[in-house]
Order: C-alpha cells, then sequence, then structure tokens
C-alpha cells in the first residue's frame, strides 16, 4: 500500500493521496510499522572509521531491516543535517539533502544548524527537498505565526495507519546557531506548542502521535508526563551525543549520537480496533555494513567528484593527525589567528568552532573546511585587561599563558586598567549571552573567514612527509 501525506497548509489540510486503501481484512487489526531514526547526521553521508556512510546504512535497511518504499516503514530524522564535512558544507546542504531524498526520508525535524546558512539557506534545502521540515515551536517575532516555510507537523499514511509527526527545536537555538540568522523567530516552549498543535493534528485524523524533536534527553524526559497525557507514543530527539532507547510509561525515548553512527529503530504495533498503539520496541543499532547501496554510492560519488574538484589541493601534511579536541589543535588555531593579526595582544573563541579531526597525511582544503565549517569571521575588539582575565578563562585562547592571573605570552603582566586589542569571531560577538557586544559596542570587522589564517599558516611551512606538522605544534594546554 502506497503512503499518503498529509500536508499542513496555512488554512487547510491537503490530502495527497497515492494510492486507493483496501478493505481492511477481519484479521487484520494489527498493523507493524517500523520507524527508522537518525540524527545530527552533520552531512557524513561518506563513510568513517566508525560507520559506513550513507551507501552502507541505505543497504543496512534495505537488506538487515526489509525496507521497501511502498512498505510499512517511516524514515525521520530529527535534525542537524548539514554542518560538518567538507562534501556537505561546501554545498550549503545541498549534496546532503540530494542524498536523504534517495534515502527516502518522510520528514525531518529542523535543528538549530539548519540556519548555519541563514534562512535563505534553510529555504533553498526546504525546496529542494521531497520530504517536509517539522518545527512547532518557531514563531515569527513580528506576528506570532509559525513561518510559511515550516511545517509544524505532518501526516504520513504507513499501511492505512495515520501518523501524525510534530517538530520541535531546541530552544537554545539563539545561541547555537548564529544568533543574527535566527533574529526574526522566537523558539517557544515545547509543551507550549504541544498544546497548540496536537488538537489539530487530532482533528486531521492522526492515530498515532510521535514527536520528532532536535532536543536533548534532559528536554525529552521532562516532556514524558506530557506525552504520556496527551496520547504521544514516541518522543525522537538529537542535538546532545548520547543514545537513548527506552520506554517509559508506555511512551517510548529514541535519540542516535551523531554522524550516522548509529541508527534508531522503532517498531510500535498498532490495534486498528482499539485505535491505540499496544506495543513499542526500540533497538538503537550500528552502521555498520559490508555492502553499499548503488544508488546511494552513485550519488554521494558525484558530490565526491564536485567537492575533490573544488577542494583537493593539499596544503600540509601531518604524520600521527591531530585530534579535535586537542590542546595541539586549539593551539593551532588561535596562535594562527595572532600571525594574521599581529597587532593584537590576544584571541580568544569557542572550542566548539573546531568540529572535526585532521587525519594522518596529506591535509586538504577539504579537511579545513571539515574542520571549521561555520561561517564565521574575526573581528577586534578592545577590553581592558582586567575584563580579558576574566574571560579568558571561559574560552580557547592565544597570547596568553597561565591563569588565574594570567599572563602574556611573552611573560610580560597584563595592565587591569589597559586597553588591548583582541580578536573572537562575530558569532561570539552577536551571542547576547557573551560579554563581548557589550564590552565594546563597536567592534573592528576584518572580513577574514576564521578559518583563512590557519590554512595561510600551515601553507607557509611547507610541511611534508619528512617534515611533518607536528614540529610546528604547540601541544601544551593553556588552561
Amino acid at each position: 500500500m502506497l503512503r499518503k501525506i498529509l500536508v499542513f497548509g496555512a488554512a487547510l489540510f491537503i490530502f495527497i493521496s497515492c494510492g486507493k486503501k483496501s478493505p481492511q481484512a477481519p484479521e487484520d487489526r494489527e498493523k507493524t510499522i517500523t520507524i527508522l531514526y537518525t540524527n545530527d547526521e552533520h552531512g557524513w553521508m561518506l563513510a568513517g572509521e566508525n560507520h559506513s556512510g550513507t551507501d552502507g546504512l541505505m543497504a543496512l535497511w534495505r537488506q538487515q531491516e526489509g525496507f521497501s518504499e511502498n512498505g510499512p516503514f517511516l524514515v525521520l530524522s530529527g535534525g542537524d543535517m548539514w554542518t560538518g564535512p567538507a562534501i556537505s558544507t561546501w554545498f550549503q546542504g545541498e549534496s546532503m539533502a540530494n542524498v536523504m531524498n534517495a534515502m527516502q526520508y518522510d520528514a525531518a525535524a529542523i535543528g538549530n544548524h539548519e540556519f548555519d546558512f541563514k534562512v535563505e539557506g534553510l529555504k533553498a534545502r526546504v525546496a529542494q527537498s521531497s520530504f517536509p521540515f517539522l518545527s512547532a515551536n518557531i514563531r515569527e517575532k513580528s506576528n506570532g505565526q509559525i513561518p510559511n516555510f515550516i511545517q509544524p507537523y505532518t501526516i504520513v499514511d504507513v499501511d492505512s495507519v495515520a501518523v501524525g509527526v510534530i517538530g520541535l527545536t531546541t530552544t537554545s537555538t539563539p545561541y547555537s546557531t548564529f544568533p543574527t540568522n535566527v533574529a526574526d523567530f522566537d523558539f517557544i516552549p515545547y509543551e507550549t506548542a504541544l498544546e497548540e498543535i496536537i488538537p489539530q493534528v487530532k482533528t486531521a485524523g492522526a492515530e498515532i502521535l510521535i514527536v520528532l524533536g532536535h532536543i536533548c534527553e534532559p528536554e525529552m524526559r521532562q516532556l514524558m508526563p506530557f506525552a504520556a497525557a496527551n496520547g504521544i507514543s514516541l518522543i525522537a530527539g538529537g542535538h546532545c551525543r548520547n543514545l537513548v532507547g527506552e520506554i517509559i510509561n508506555a511512551v517510548g525515548l529514541m535519540k542516535t549520537s551523531a554522524y550516522l553512527e548509529f541508527y534508531g529503530k522503532a517498531v510500535l504495533t498498532y490495534d486498528m480496533g482499539k485505535k491505540q498503539v499496544k506495543n513499542i520496541q526500540i533497538d538503537i543499532l550500528p552502521n555498520q555494513s559490508t555492502v553499499s547501496d548503488a544508488e546511494i554510492s552513485a550519488i554521494v560519488g558525484f558530490w565526491q567528484n564536485q567537492m575533490d574538484a573544488a577542494l583537493a589541493e593539499v596544503i600540509g601534511y601531518t604524520e600521527n593527525g591531530i585530534a579535535r579536541e586537542s590542546a595541539a589543535m586549539q593551539n593551532m588555531v588561535m596562535d594562527s589567528w595572532l600571525q594574521t593579526f599581529p597587532a593584537a595582544a590576544a584571541a580568544l573563541s569557542n572550542a566548539g568552532g573546531i568540529r572535526q579531526s585532521i587525519p594522518v597525511g596529506e591535509i586538504t582544503l577539504e579537511t579545513m573546511v571539515g574542520l571549521l565549517p561555520f561561517e564565521n569571521q574575526i573581528i577586534e575588539i578592545e577590553m581592558n585587561g582586567a575584563e580579558m582575565q576574566q574571560w579568558a578563562g571561559n574560552f580557547i585562547h592565544a597570547g596568553l599563558r597561565g591563569g588565574n592571573p594570567f599572563i602574556f605570552a611573552d611573560s610580560s603582566a597584563i595592565i587591569d586598567n589597559q586597553i588591548y586589542p583582541v580578536l573572537t569571531t562575530d558569532y561570539l560577538y552577536a551571542r547576547d549571552d557573551r560579554p563581548f557586544q557589550y564590552l565594546d559596542p563597536a567592534p573592528y570587522f576584518t572580513a577574514v573567514h576564521y578559518r583563512q589564517p590557519v590554512i595561510d599558516w600551515i601553507k607557509s611551512l611547507n610541511t611534508s612527509s619528512g617534515n611533518p606538522l607536528e614540529n610546528y605544534l604547540d601541544a601544551v594546554g593553556r588552561k
């Protein structure tokens, strides 16, 4: 039985039918629906050390789970689909949307990183994708309405059962993407949004309710009593990196980590006569496959060729690789800023802007785009010595050493009432939960992307297998 989708509109619900329902046989009183789930894919379509990529995952779904496009399956994403490796980031998510279309996703929650390429970038991916982007708790500040490019929910007919899927977006979005990208939106409390939307979904005919949330485990658990009281059978989450798979008071909780290392599988047994979910089984399974899906492999291969054409330039060499969260990595990024802007006294940034490790061997521009994937630029602000010392311990930094009190890297003292030029990112400056915009209301915008100094510094060293990058790194922690 081909599935049918009810699409939310501004003033009416449109029923798109891909086939006719056959009469229900008396013995066909129970339906089994399998939900295949990923979250925080972050563009990791290529296989990595810990997972088999999208072509391996699709092969697992087909061979291990028996997935077919017309079978009793629902394929869902918990959001944060794009920003990550260069094969996705360089194309602002277009490549990953292409892959997810081919993987037959039915819906995705809107995550905070869906806004990384501004609202225009998100709208482009919405237009490209064959599945709806869901969020019930995003509101336009101007009128309190859900933006017209977002659906609060969708209803999917899976084997003659109407499954209502309601989206939620983390309320931390104003701080976990570039703040100005979402300046026009409010992210209202989850329960407030659900209280408004659930009656609409039920009126539209949903028989099973699922919350598809880009939210962390504590938030999922906080919603449990509300879910149990309002007929929600499953809460799927994201945003944070731990695995969740359990059933509490007949409500399932499901969340994978990230990067397609795992997928979630929820099997719901629905009693057609009693109109209720009788049983839920949840498994979190590794994306480890020895085979690949030919169609997905071909799509990924196309984008690999596109990326290679743009980003194959070799800029350096590392003998051992550089771990994402290592002191060597943090120091390299921050010190390169001061190499580019030597008049600055110090540099402060967040470790979260560094997104992956540098693998052993040749370092290419592709590596660097994945390493520092955001559209952040370096700015220069003025801070006095006391302010610089107060905040330095909260960030990775360059130009300073010690701590409480700090001193400059050349061992000179920091003078509390002296004004110093300090480098940071426009992303951190835009966040009103950070001090920078209050310390200096008129920063200097350098128009230099935050990854460019790192690229320039590595290039300048002319590293090779006989002269690896490790020879130039500072691996001593500064906190």
